[in-house]
């Protein structure tokens, strides 16, 4: 590994692959190894990406987090044969995103898309909805001028707040728009 010293142009983002599940265990034994091998002047930061998704089954909101990336670690530090191997001999690493055992940094545009840089106040989050239904599946509305309905959701807003729900009536399908909050699968 002599030539990760070469590799050495300063602080950058680099993306550790880890065991399903294992990302804030690898974050928290790299935090405990940086702090007892006094590398905090090489290893920087280390982010694991998510975002905050509100589920919503019925009126039952309910918040998680949910990583944009499962199994990745990112870590701003300097690369050379000392942080290289204090990343890679971490349980549950099984290695450097890169060709071979040559971790590559991500780019600029890289850390600019995914907000590794800047303060907590400029990384506020925006919160995606996630529905207990999807276009395609029957539904049943329990609240509002349609109460009591049944139909198929046949499309749903980007924002997730409304869904157009083709409700049979008599022979004919109606297409109609309904609050997303006031459906549920037919089968709940």
């Amino acid at each position: 590994m002599s030539n990760i010293n070469e590799m050495n142009v300063g602080p950058r983002w680099y993306v550790a692959h880890t065991y399903s599940g294992y990302e804030n265990k690898v974050k928290n034994s790299l935090e405990k190894v940086i702090e007892n091998r006094g590398l905090g002047d090489r290893i920087f930061d280390i982010r694991i990406p998510v975002e905050t998704v509100i589920e919503k089954k019925g009126d039952v909101e309910k918040e998680v987090e949910v990583r944009i990336f499962p199994s990745y670690v990112y870590i701003k530090m300097v690369m050379n044969d000392e942080t290289w191997h204090a990343v890679r001999n971490i349980i549950g690493v099984t290695g450097f995103v890169g060709p071979g055992s040559r971790p590559t940094p991500i780019s600029e545009d890289e850390v600019r898309a995914l907000n590794l840089e800047g303060t907590a106040e400029e990384k506020a989050e925006e919160k995606r909805v996630s529905l207990a239904f999807a276009v395609g599946d029957n539904v049943k509305i329990v609240s509002g001028l349609f109460e009591g309905y049944t139909g198929t959701v046949q499309s749903i807003t980007d924002d997730q707040l409304l869904a157009t729900v083709l409700i049979k009536r008599g022979r004919r399908d109606v297409p109609t728009d309904v609050e997303t909050s006031d459906i549920v699968p037919e089968n709940a």
